[in-house]
């Protein structure tokens, strides 16, 4: 080691004697000025430099592998810095041989292999979309539950609570008849639910509270003969909720009520001279008029500079205005040319007059007609159409007509100048020619931009054919345009595709309404059943329907319903949603929409007067009385339509039943549904309130000795239910005496013989009390007392028919009477012979009535007693 030492320092002093040489020999030179360095800086400055050209002391292998790269022109360190920045991924691949195919079978394995991975990405697309749809829905299903829940909560907690709990129950004895019917404490009115605020309702609630409130200022004016506009209060008793958000749709229900007020003609007068179907054809028509008149309103508003209106407000102002928005592009307009011989103007003549009619601006129209030389042919057949109603003479249809073929001959040849395309339209209007109609939309598919102006252009254009198009044929061969070609027309499409598949849900039933298809639209909207109650809407939408009779006129092409079918079907709408009010107890409006049901089959406004024709006169009265009826069935009923006391006098059913002697047989009939339905409280409050009271006793027997029967057969409510049917009868014999029109329905031998039968029955009751007490001795002594039964030992034997002048009420209970009379004979002594005769005296009255068909146990009671 101190060897090897030695050796490395005489090498380093041998070279420090050579370099010191070299230097002393070395010139100096002017670009290089001399250095002086020792060995420790020699030594660090080698270390800096070997750290520069080598960051990492590399191994032998890394020092060849960079002499080779560098061999072949390769920048090792340009290539480490690309391999830091090197990524690997997955790439498309051909995994076939070509070299071991064909051609045709190789692309047939590339085309499958295609097919597959495209149908294995729409899979996943698929599956996606379906699990999107899916969760989509369920969020759906659940906001609705939600909502309908928290719903049935708040009308939970808002219904009347019925208080039957009186301090005066005290007072009633045990199984009294004391209907709680009559009781005012039953809520019949308005139910408290119209006691919360409205702002604090769901929207459903918000439109059936102020539309309820419509129904019952309808009924009240109906009644009284006072005129009322149900579209147009239902219209604002809806804007009053101020519901309406844009949304991004282009219909709103404020839209739809507005058209209702427009096809009912509450806005205006009606023409006279035009039938019911073209009276709402014009009203359809005057709401589309009615729409474009504010959609140019809004956009001279938006372009004011544009529009030039100055101060000037007239109506045919603003179509100019409209215009010169309209045609900005076209250059000077004809109503703007100072100086006519610098530029030639546009002619806006038929520009005007078709924005003019499209406004509803008639008057504005026929004045531009009249003053322009182009336009002045066209004037008087547009005043005959205005004034007519769109059903102008067959000559003028046939001068129109004829003015639309030259148009339509002259755009199809080459090289002459075009026709105005509104002057064509303005002459298919008034030709109503069903041909040219269906050939300018066939030509002209992009001729309107809205379907409102679409639809406003087939209206106008709607000719009044009775027994359709295809039955009337103008001069020349001419087909009049009908109302059922339109509709068969809009009703090729799905309601899908109005909706733009439920995006905008009320385009479709506008479309319904607009092409007077009424019953289609109230039966769609009735089906929809979403948070926004347009089945709400439906219903009070087929009351104005009713109301105003056109339910017939708007079947709808294609539906072979007749007058009452269509009638009855808007009558049936009424009447479920009616039922909603029933389910919550509140029968004040429940009876509102139960008089609008009647009235809807009886032809609406006209039925309340009397004025309908026999047949739906008939249908009215034979509904209102079941309706009428299903509500006396209901607690709290007869306190409605009656009052606290009298026959309806006091109540509800004065308003619908006007005559005294047709209420009190309606009331009669009702008591007799009510026994049928087994309910004899009723049917025996309602008896008494007529002053039926032999009736009323009548029943009082039946369910008495029904009663009997049960308590003779152990039933252990029989005893307290027989004591209130007693008292019951008494009260109503008491209240007899005293009622001043007895004679008008009964005469008093018919009561004396039911109050008769009432004390009959009171001793085959007060027989069972004394046996089932154990008092044996004294039952056998009543029944012997018996004076409508042969049953004394002690007196001589009767006619055999004294049980065939009972009645029924006390032959039923006789049965029983002898099984308990036969079972106190085992508890009692024979001492003088007396239950012998009175074993006797019953063996002979069954042997005297056997074709009674006693029981089979009673034969043998009476078998092993003798």
């Amino acid at each position: 080691m101190n060897m090897a030492t030695e050796s490395d320092l005489s090498s380093w002093t041998d070279l420090l004697h050579s370099s010191t040489k070299i230097l002393e020999q070395a010139a100096p030179s002017a670009q290089f000025p001399p250095l002086q360095r020792n060995l420790d800086q020699l030594e660090a400055l080698s270390k800096k430099l070997k750290s520069k050209t080598l960051r990492a002391e590399a191994p032998s292998q890394s020092i060849a592998a960079t002499r080779l790269l560098a061999r072949e022109g390769l920048n090792a360190e340009q290539l480490a810095r690309d391999l830091k920045s090197f990524e690997l991924k997955t790439t498309f691949e051909d995994v076939f041989p070509a070299e071991a195919t064909s051609v045709e079978e190789y692309l047939q394995q590339v085309h499958e292999m295609a097919m597959v991975s495209a149908i294995q990405e729409a899979q996943k697309d698929n599956l996606k979309s379906f699990n999107d749809c899916m969760m989509k829905v369920m969020k759906e299903d659940w906001q609705k539950e939600k909502c309908d829940f928290l719903q049935s909560l708040s009308r939970i907690s808002t219904l009347p609570r019925t208080n039957i709990s009186d301090s005066s129950a005290g007072a009633t004895r045990p199984g009294q008849i004391v209907s709680m019917i009559s009781s005012p404490q039953i809520s019949s009115g308005p139910s408290s639910i119209g006691l919360a605020p409205l702002a604090n309702k769901p929207v459903l609630e918000k439109k059936a509270s102020v539309y309820a409130e419509v129904v019952k200022n309808l009924n009240s004016a109906r009644e009284r003969g006072l005129p009322f506009k149900p579209a147009t209060a239902f219209k604002c008793a809806y804007e009053s909720l101020g519901l309406e958000t844009s949304g991004g749709k282009s219909v709103n229900m404020q839209k739809i009520w507005h058209l209702l007020q427009t096809l009912m003609g509450e806005d205006i007068a009606v023409q006279r001279n035009v039938s019911r179907k073209m009276s709402l054809v014009i009203g359809a028509r005057r709401h589309l008029e009615w729409g474009h008149e504010k959609y140019i309103l809004d956009t001279i508003q938006s372009h004011p500079v544009q529009a030039a209106l100055g101060g000037v407000v007239g109506n045919l102002q603003r179509i100019r205005a409209f215009l010169r928005i309209r045609l900005r592009d076209y250059g000077v307009l004809d109503f703007d040319a100072g100086d006519a011989r610098r530029q030639p103007p546009v002619d806006t003549t038929w520009q005007q007059i078709y924005f003019c009619l499209r406004t509803g601006f008639y008057e504005e129209a026929i004045q531009v007609a009249r003053s322009s030389r182009v336009s002045n042919q066209f004037a008087s057949q547009l005043t005959e159409w205005i004034t007519t109603g769109g059903m102008v003479s067959a000559e003028t249809a046939a001068v129109a007509s004829e003015e639309c073929d030259k148009m339509l001959r002259m755009g199809d040849r080459v090289g002459r100048a075009a026709y105005d395309k509104k002057k064509l339209l303005l002459y298919a209007i008034v030709s109503g020619s069903r041909r040219h109609i269906d050939r300018l939309l066939r030509d002209l598919p992009t001729l309107f931009n809205t379907i409102e102006d679409f639809l406003w252009f087939k209206l106008s254009a709607v000719q009044d054919c009775p027994g359709g198009s295809s039955s009337v044929v103008l001069n020349e061969g001419l087909v009049p345009y009908s109302l059922d070609d339109l509709q068969n027309y809009l009703n090729k499409f799905e309601p899908s595709y109005y909706t733009k598949n439920g995006k905008d849900p009320l385009v479709y039933p506008y479309v319904l309404l607009l092409s007077i298809q009424l019953l289609p639209t109230v039966l769609y909207l009735s089906k929809e059943m979403g948070v926004e109650g347009y089945n709400v809407d439906a219903t009070h939408i087929s009351i104005v329907l009713a109301d105003h009779g056109v339910l017939s006129e708007g079947a709808g092409a294609g539906q072979k319903l007749g007058v009452m079918d269509a009638f009855a079907e808007a009558s049936n709408i009424i009447r479920q949603y009616g039922l909603v009010y029933l389910r919550s107890g509140d029968l004040s409006t429940v009876l509102e929409y139960y008089a609008q049901a009647a009235a809807a089959v009886g032809g609406g406004q006209l039925s309340w007067t009397g004025k309908g024709n026999i047949d739906q006169q008939w249908q009215r009265n034979l509904m209102l009385k079941q309706l009428l009826t299903e509500l006396l069935l209901r607690d709290g009923g007869i306190y409605l339509l009656l009052g606290p006391r009298g026959a309806g006098e006091e109540g509800e059913l004065s308003r619908f039943m006007t005559d005294v002697k047709a209420r009190q047989q309606f009331l009669l009939e009702a008591s007799c549904q009510c026994q049928d339905a087994g309910l004899y409280d009723r049917s025996i409050e309602i008896q008494k309130r007529i002053g039926a009271f032999s009736l009323a006793l009548d029943t009082i027997n039946r369910c008495l000795s029904e009663a009997i029967c049960a308590l003779a057969r152990g039933r252990l409510d029989g005893e307290s239910r027989t004591t209130g049917l007693i008292q019951s009868g008494n009260e109503i014999l008491e209240t007899y005496k005293y009622y001043p029109e007895v004679r008008v329905f009964q005469e008093r031998e018919h009561v004396m013989e039911q109050q008769t039968v009432l004390r009959q029955l009171e001793g085959i009751l007060s027989i069972h009390k004394l046996a089932r007490v154990g008092h044996y001795l004294d039952a056998l002594r009543e029944v012997a007392k018996l004076p409508f039964l042969p049953l004394d030992p002690r007196a001589p034997d009767t006619t055999p028919d004294v049980f065939q002048n009972l009645s029924s009420h006390v032959q039923a209970c006789v049965p029983d009477l002898l099984k308990v009379a036969l079972s106190s004979m085992d508890y009692v002594t024979d001492t003088d012979g007396s239950l012998r005769a009175l074993r006797t005296k019953i063996a002979n009255f069954l042997a005297n009535n056997l074709h009674r068909n006693w029981p089979r146990d009673l034969y043998e009671k009476v078998a092993r007693a003798l």
